[in-house]
């Protein structure tokens, strides 16, 4: 089992950027395909980013592909997302979550452990 922690999220300008961080509880983080969610008022969670095992392959929302960025460092049990480039329309709750199958998905259903959520508001 493991456990995730979200920070970095604020409130920053249109234009501006933001770094996530996710840490994880465990000895096998390496063994999970970590994925990005977020989630806005009245709207379905949504894929935005995932990194596979060694942090060799990423897959992006379409809508966030050029801006947004995922890395992991497994040596800190830590996953990032890089968000530049910031929309209004990017102001969302962003979740971790972590996946234990090899391959990536862009479906929330797909993933087994998730963290609490950080709060990314993003103002014109």
């Amino acid at each position: 089992q493991v456990q995730l922690v979200e920070s970095g999220g604020g409130l920053v300008q249109a234009g501006g950027s933001l770094r996530l961080s996710c840490a994880a509880s465990g000895r096998t983080f390496s063994r999970y395909v970590m994925g990005w969610f977020c989630q806005a008022p009245g709207k379905e969670r949504q894929f935005v980013a995932a990194i596979g095992w060694s942090g060799g392959r990423t897959y992006y929302a379409d809508a966030v592909k050029g801006r947004f960025a995922i890395s992991r460092d497994n040596a800190k049990n830590t996953v990032y997302l890089q968000m530049n480039s910031l929309k209004p329309e990017d102001t969302a709750v962003y979740y971790c979550a972590a996946r234990t199958y090899s391959s990536g998905s862009s479906y929330h259903y797909d993933y087994d452990y998730w963290g609490q959520g950080t709060q990314v508001t993003v103002s014109s």
